[in-house]
């Protein structure tokens, strides 16, 4: 059992502590008529070569975890006059609108005034990527940097213009041991949420001196993957095949920052626990406390 209150970790819409939002990524709700597999992609090519422009590669959870390739149709920035040119691409887009108004979906339905766009467009210039669903055998979840050039589906969650420090705080063993904790799970796997799991977490504080160091051992762990490139990231996160330069690469992040924490860190996986559910209390209290000082002074006015 974890030392600690009786508090209730419960779900919220905005992170905790000074954190960067996390949203999720794009549901296409589509019928499949936006997504194009390898074969796909390549005939449509060769078909139909000023299609290419509108293709990006697509990454859900399998894709991200398995260097699978997928693709899709982009079309949120074309206009009539193009997809007029584009008839193979057409075809798709107007299977996509007679699927969503044959739903029963109201939200579908209305959908169909732009079959050519996904139900979300989130494209950022770059994220941070974490998958929806990941593995009870691994210690750390994978995640990663992208940019504009490929799209995110709703299997993973993505947080815009994420920073190398916060991919340095979510890859840390300390918030992976708070994912383990609150996570729902799906069959045994970990399903990660910003709801329940990112925006409860307890981001510890640190100056910039502090900030720098972390973001240096950070930087160590993407070296390391690099090195063994040949690895998809499910690989390289199994338990029994990680490589040893990334093993020690973690494990030097994780005590880094354990220490911003506490400086003498922590001694287990409890100890971790204890403090972060001390600390999501106080967070917690304080934020209660800031809400009622300014309700006070609305009703002072």
């Amino acid at each position: 059992m974890v030392k600690g209150s009786n508090i209730a970790i419960e779900s919220r819409r905005h992170p905790l502590h000074s954190a960067s939002p996390m949203i999720y990524g794009n549901k296409p709700v589509d019928g499949g008529n936006l997504l194009l597999d390898p074969e796909e992609y390549k005939t449509l090519i060769k078909e139909e070569p000023s299609s290419k422009k509108w293709i990006k590669r697509l990454l859900g959870s399998a894709e991200f975890l398995n260097a699978k390739e997928r693709y899709c149709l982009w079309l949120v920035d074309i206009t009539q006059e193009e997809l007029k040119t584009l008839s193979l691409v057409k075809e798709r887009v107007e299977k996509v609108r007679q699927m969503r108004l044959a739903s029963r979906d109201k939200g579908a339905n209305k959908l169909a005034e732009k079959p050519h766009e996904f139900r979300d467009t989130n494209n950022p210039r770059n994220y941070i990527l974490i998958p929806g669903v990941t593995s009870e055998r691994r210690e750390y979840v994978p995640i990663g940097f992208y940019g504009y050039e490929v799209i995110a589906t709703n299997l993973v969650n993505i947080i815009p213009e994420g920073s190398i420090y916060d991919f340095a705080i979510l890859t840390s063993l300390i918030h992976n041991d708070w994912m383990r904790l609150v996570a729902g799970r799906l069959e045994s796997r970990y399903r990660y949420t910003s709801t329940i799991v990112y925006n409860t977490f307890p981001f510890p504080d640190a100056n910039n001196e502090q900030k720098q160091h972390i973001e240096s051992l950070a930087e160590e762990i993407l070296l390391a993957r690099a090195s063994n490139a040949g690895m998809t990231l499910a690989e390289l996160y199994d338990p029994d095949k990680m490589p040893d330069d990334l093993k020690q690469a973690h494990s030097n992040l994780d005590d880094a920052v354990d220490k911003l924490y506490r400086p003498q860190g922590f001694a287990n996986t409890e100890e971790r626990l204890a403090h972060l559910l001390a600390r999501y209390e106080k967070l917690i209290e304080l934020e209660q406390q800031s809400k009622g000082k300014k309700k006070a002074q609305k009703k002072s006015k």
